[in-house]
């Protein structure tokens, strides 16, 4: 069974930029929407992505938080763009920034399109226990804040946000 450990951060600024070594254009979508899953009715999220030349099925169930059940599997690139019609929602266009910082790998997310100017910063891990330095252009910690999730980007998109939705002070929810 795959299970994903992953922390989000919102940025704190832009310092990050100096020390991206590689960046990774990403389209997904969701074969079910945030209304399954939040209800009960589907206990896990089906996603299809393309990224750069590869393209992935990618199954992640819905606990909240750093723990999760996933299960991640390469798919032909023409089967992903087909997929990706049949999908509900949003589709969410996104550029993965890979920084290093104090021996760990951090994946930050530029969000496009109905996303645009939202920035997050995830490290996934080991061990919910495990230690990381965190570094200086890592804001709050969104981890435990759902709408940061992208199943409920494709739902709900930042630019429909409200004003104090998009202030990182509230976004340690259920924390």
């Amino acid at each position: 069974m795959g299970i994903e450990i992953e922390r989000k951060f919102l940025l704190a600024n832009d310092d990050w930029r100096a020390t991206a070594h590689t960046s990774v254009a990403m389209a997904q979508g969701y074969l079910n929407d945030i209304g399954m899953v939040d209800s009960g009715a589907m206990q896990a999220s089906v996603r299809v992505r393309i990224e750069g030349e590869a393209a992935f099925l990618n199954i992640k169930s819905r606990e909240l938080g750093a723990r999760r059940q996933e299960f991640e599997y390469a798919i032909p690139v023409v089967d992903a763009q087909a997929l990706l019609l049949l999908c509900v929602g949003g589709r969410i266009e996104k550029t993965r920034h890979y920084v290093r910082h104090a021996g760990h790998l951090w994946e930050i997310d530029e969000f496009l399109g109905d996303n645009a100017g939202l920035v997050v910063a995830e490290i996934e891990l080991g061990d919910v226990e495990e230690m990381f330095e965190k570094p200086a252009w890592a804001g709050a910690e969104a981890t435990h804040a759902p709408r940061y999730y992208n199943l409920a980007l494709a739902s709900r998109p930042y630019a429909q946000w409200r004003e104090d939705e998009r202030m990182a002070v509230d976004v340690i929810e259920g924390s």
